[in-house]
C-alpha cells in the first residue's frame, strides 16, 4: 500500500512539474512576442503630460523599477505606498493575502494618501496578487481621492494581470481613467525593450 501511495505521489509530482514547465514556456514565448516590437535602441520620450505623480506599491522591486522609469521620463514625483506591517514572502503570505481580499480587511498604511490636487495626471502601479491589485493598493484606493483627475493604472506580474484594470476603473469612478499597461517579470535581456514599451505607452497618453 505504501508503494502505491509513493508511486501516486511521484506521478503527481511529475505531472505538476510538466504543467509548471509548460506554463513557463508559454510565458517566455509571450514575453518574447510582446517585447519584440520594442527591440532596438531607446526611443525618445515625446509626451507632454503636465505635472505627474507616480504612486506605487512594490514588494520585490519590479513595480518600483517601472514606477521609477515613468517618473524619470515624465519628470514626475514618486510616492511609495507603505504598510505598517511588513509582508514576508512564504506559504503564509499567500493565505494572508487571500483572506484580506475575501474579507476586504486590507493592511493599514504607514501614512495617509498624498495631496493629489496639484497634479495633472496620476499613475498608480501595483504588483498582482491573486489576480488583482496587491492589498496595500486596495487600501490606498479606499483612502485616495481621484475626483476630477486623469489616472493611469499599471501592473507587474508573473504572467496574468487578472481583473486589475477592471477593479481599478471601479475604484476610480470619479476620475478619467486612461489606458493602462501591464508588465510581466522578464529576464535582463529584455530590459531595453521593456523601457521602450514604457516610453511608447507614455507617448500614447493624452
Amino acid at each position: 500500500m505504501l508503494k502505491v501511495i509513493l508511486y501516486i505521489v511521484v506521478i503527481l509530482a511529475v505531472i505538476g512539474g510538466a504543467i509548471a514547465g509548460f506554463h513557463q514556456y508559454r510565458v517566455a514565448r509571450y514575453n518574447q512576442k510582446d517585447l519584440s516590437a520594442f527591440a532596438g535602441e531607446q526611443i525618445p520620450y515625446t509626451g507632454k503630460l503636465g505635472k505627474v505623480l507616480v504612486v506605487y506599491y512594490s514588494l520585490t522591486g519590479h513595480t518600483q523599477n517601472i514606477a521609477e522609469q515613468i517618473a524619470h521620463f515624465t519628470g514626475g514625483d514618486l510616492y511609495r505606498i507603505q504598510t505598517q506591517e511588513t509582508f514576508k514572502l512564504g506559504p503564509a503570505f499567500y493565505a494572508q493575502v487571500k483572506k484580506q481580499l475575501k474579507t476586504h480587511e486590507y493592511p493599514a498604511l504607514a501614512e495617509s494618501a498624498p495631496d493629489m490636487s496639484a497634479y495633472d495626471i496620476i499613475f498608480v502601479g501595483a504588483p498582482i496578487w491573486w489576480y488583482t491589485a496587491a492589498t496595500p493598493v486596495w487600501q490606498f484606493w479606499q483612502e485616495a481621492d481621484f475626483k476630477g483627475k486623469k489616472v493611469v493604472p499599471f501592473s507587474t506580474q508573473g504572467s496574468n494581470y487578472g481583473t486589475y484594470f477592471e477593479d481599478f476603473k471601479k475604484q476610480a469612478q470619479n476620475a478619467q481613467v486612461l489606458d493602462g499597461a501591464a508588465f510581466n517579470n522578464v529576464d535582463e535581456k529584455y530590459r531595453q525593450a521593456e523601457t521602450n514599451k514604457i516610453i511608447s505607452w507614455l507617448n500614447s497618453l493624452k
